[in-house]
């Protein structure tokens, strides 16, 4: 918890700096346990939107289960859901409980369960629920989430999100606040070195470099965004 507190932290200094908004898809664990920061991200404007219970361990039962808690925690109605590490979710749950959109979805070119290359690639509507899919590259689909901007050079990154970006009209993408704190100092948590690699003071500053190359550009949460497309 200590990890991904700090984590936080780090990303609404970086979001209160540029005075962006922000959607935080957050687990009930980390809301039942982080309180002060659940009440910074709301009273700094952010929308907080449910994760899940436990990040490693979905079920069915989370969907409604997390939307109840997290709306009596924060006061605030839940509108949106993203399933932890993008496991297929079941379409008439999300529906059935009542939330607006889903984004639980990355129609990526990558083995997997990141393989969804028969789905749209931007927003789209199902049986009443708003699609918004993690952003991909139009032609080859590739990812443009955490990962790649963790490993691919900053300028090639840049270029990707502009291109995409001047195709569809928008652009998404998503980060964890684990990535914002100083992993290869803890040899013992045994993460993959293209996930250590450039984390902490490095990821805040390619996030930070990011909003940068983006000014200009109206930033937004996903409600903001349904509520001005639809």
């Amino acid at each position: 918890m200590k990890v991904s507190a700090e984590g936080t932290n780090t990303i609404l200094n970086i979001l209160r700096k540029h005075n962006v908004k922000a959607t935080f898809f957050c687990t009930v664990n980390f809301a039942q346990n982080a309180p002060e920061i659940m009440e910074k991200i709301i009273s700094e404007g952010h929308e907080v939107a449910s994760h899940g219970v436990d990040h490693f361990n979905p079920k069915e039962t989370d969907f409604a289960k997390s939307k109840e808690i997290l709306e009596e925690i924060t006061n605030t109605r839940i509108a949106g859901y993203r399933q932890p590490r993008m496991f297929p979710v079941k379409d008439e749950e999300i529906k059935r409980v009542g939330y607006v959109y889903n984004s639980s979805l990355n129609p990526a070119f990558i083995p997997g369960r990141y393989m969804n290359l028969n789905t749209p690639r931007t927003y789209f509507k199902k049986d009443g629920v708003i699609q918004i899919p993690a952003s991909v590259t139009p032609l080859l689909r590739f990812p443009l989430f955490w990962l790649s901007l963790h490993n691919l050079p900053e300028k090639a990154y840049h270029m990707l999100v502009r291109r995409t970006l001047k195709r569809d009209g928008y652009f998404t993408t998503y980060f964890h606040p684990w990535e914002f704190y100083e992993l290869k100092d803890h040899p013992e948590f045994k993460i993959p070195f293209i996930i250590k690699r450039n984390s902490g003071r490095k990821m805040a500053e390619r996030l930070d470099n990011l909003i940068e190359m983006l000014e200009g550009h109206r930033f937004v949460t996903y409600s903001e965004f349904i509520e001005s497309t639809f």
